[in-house]
């Protein structure tokens, strides 16, 4: 059946060696409907960021662009506005049929933390063509933040998919007649449309920006961060936000979505004309995702970046879609308290590396 693979599948592959690894794929990389990626024991530190291009390699390519080669084996900093490429323990020799995407993490989008998927013969960034067979890597671009990292860390993820797995809007709006996708009217063009909260139901913290000198974050220390050294809280009572050029903010969409159990969702960017802004950095979202007893949903945590002019964000403003795929079939476990999901139920949220 067409659709997005769910974990079962990801197991086989791994089991029949289509997916395989430096050293043994654990248990806790295997998502719902997709698998963690971790780095590897080096890094070079990049002049300048690129693909490799139609019919080349990445390590032809690497003499006309690194600095230096570093070693994470003790941990090393990765600092903010400099790119890095680590090859990934990971590697791919997809069978014909199959083809991939790549998305950061929530808390790697969350911290700012540009992380994209490099391959072989790649003229995109986070895809993957039908029977890749090769290497894989991650660009790292710290954008607010410097890092410390170490091999091993996950900081994206890989979707795999056969045939054509988007719902199309009838499928979708059908789809919501059955299964609830929304706390509300369904705003639905080519994908579910959702907007941004700026009139909170109870005090008037909408969002965080993030501070422009901040301290180094090492991405393993979970709860370890006061979140005052490193992000300035938003607060307004007339629902409208102005964005600042070139900062970094962390706000939350009004709508409370859920994905059920047989289909996947991505976020996306809504379109470029309606502001200066991009909406998302991390955009997987598994099934049971806001799904569950409760049915009330989850609401998307959006991660924003303010490009060249300011721009005045308006409650209720759209700004961003998720596109809905359906599963190939049902994952074993779904996202929440069946894989101690840190986003499940979430509202206005900063990455699991800061206190609450």
């Amino acid at each position: 059946m067409n659709g997005v693979l769910p974990d079962t599948r990801l197991k086989q592959l791994i089991a029949a060696g289509a997916i395989a690894a430096e050293t043994p794929i654990l248990p806790e990389q295997i998502q719902p409907a997709s698998l963690d990626l971790r780095l590897g024991a080096s890094a070079w530190r990049l002049r300048a960021s690129f693909l490799a291009g139609r019919g080349r390699k990445v390590s032809e390519r690497l003499a006309d662009f690194e600095m230096h080669r570093m070693d994470l084996s003790a941990g090393a900093v990765l600092e903010k506005g400099c790119v890095y490429l680590v090859p990934l323990q990971e590697r791919l020799a997809l069978p014909p049929g199959l083809d991939a995407v790549a998305n950061a993490k929530s808390s790697t989008g969350r911290l700012d933390l540009l992380t994209r998927l490099v391959t072989d013969d790649g003229t995109e960034f986070d895809r993957l063509p039908e029977g890749y067979d090769g290497p894989l890597y991650a660009e790292i671009c710290p954008r607010s933040f410097s890092v410390l990292v170490r091999p091993g860390m996950r900081l994206n993820q890989l979707r795999l998919r056969q045939g054509q797995a988007v719902l199309s809007d009838a499928d979708l709006r059908a789809l919501h007649g059955r299964e609830p996708l929304v706390n509300g009217p369904a705003l639905i063009d080519e994908g579910l449309g959702f907007s941004v909260d700026l009139r909170p139901a109870s005090g008037d913290l909408v969002g965080y920006r993030a501070r422009p000198h901040s301290g180094v974050i090492d991405l393993d220390r979970i709860g370890a961060y006061d979140a005052r050294d490193f992000w300035d809280e938003l607060r307004t009572k007339d629902g409208q936000l102005i964005l600042d050029p070139g900062a970094f903010y962390i706000l939350v969409s009004r709508e409370a979505v859920a994905i059920p159990p047989d289909y996947a969702a991505e976020m996306a960017p809504y379109l470029a004309m309606v502001g200066e802004f991009r909406v998302h950095y991390a955009g997987f979202f598994d099934p049971g995702f806001g799904h569950g007893a409760s049915g009330h949903g989850a609401r998307g945590v959006l991660e924003v970046r303010c490009h060249e002019a300011p721009f005045a964000l308006e409650h209720g403003q759209v700004v961003g879609r998720l596109v809905y795929e359906r599963m190939s079939a049902r994952p074993e476990r779904l996202y929440g308290s069946d894989i101690a999901s840190n986003y499940q139920g979430q509202g206005l949220k900063l990455a699991k590396q800061f206190r609450n």
